[in-house]
């Protein structure tokens, strides 16, 4: 399935968030990167990105989405448990 990303301003929250639906491959993460850090320059608000819709996180992209936390600051929501611990396993491999 393709992906998608939808941007919803949350009035309430004074904040941008990004739905992300389908499968995130490498390029979709590195995309959704470029997008997530424009939209913050240009509009000099705070992003969650918005996971709950995604069928597929590859192993590629899992640092990557990391790295959008980390690194950026953006909020991560949506990630059921076990997409949150494949995350963290395949950045504690690719930094150990």
């Amino acid at each position: 399935m393709p992906t998608s990303i939808t941007q919803i301003d949350d009035l309430e929250r004074n904040k941008i968030v990004l739905r992300v639906e389908g499968d995130l491959m490498l390029d979709d993460a590195l995309l959704l990167e470029r997008i997530a850090l424009g939209l913050r320059d240009e509009n000099g608000k705070n992003l969650t990105l918005d996971f709950a819709d995604l069928n597929l996180l590859d192993s590629e992209s899992a640092p990557v989405v990391k790295r959008l936390e980390r690194e950026h600051g953006f909020e991560i929501e949506g990630l059921h448990i076990f997409l949150q611990k494949m995350v963290e396993e395949v950045e504690s491999r690719k930094s150990g």
